[in-house]
């Protein structure tokens, strides 16, 4: 079995696209945009996407809830974690040896808690 595709909600659309358009740069990620509540990020074996909540009501961030991106390397887990900040996200966990994975943990401009790990 595989995970299909994983979708966090946003309350700026905008925010949310310019945020991981700019993490996401040099992944060879596609972005597209098939309607205007939903933004996917789309690659080899990758799909991540953003969505104005379909009910109308505002997004929040779900308790326990993190989505977590493997980026190949202790160096790009690094790179990726400092492009995040200065992007508007805000730290939840330095880059380190967790266990068996080197990993970084974060939340994005909507308060989404992301993980990156080698």
């Amino acid at each position: 079995m595989k995970m299909n595709y994983a979708v966090l909600g946003t309350n700026d659309m905008d925010a949310a696209k310019g945020f991981y358009d700019r993490l996401f740069a040099g992944h060879d990620l596609n972005r597209i945009t098939p309607t205007d509540r939903m933004t996917y990020w789309l690659g080899e074996g990758f799909a991540f996407a953003i969505a104005l909540p379909f009910d109308g009501q505002p997004a929040t961030v779900g308790n326990g809830t993190m989505i977590g991106f493997c980026v190949g390397s202790a160096a790009e887990v690094d790179s990726l974690y400092d492009r995040a900040l200065t992007l508007g996200g805000t730290s939840e966990g330095a880059p380190g040896q967790r266990g068996p994975k080197y990993s970084a943990y974060l939340r994005d401009v909507d308060g989404n808690k992301l993980c990156l790990s080698d």
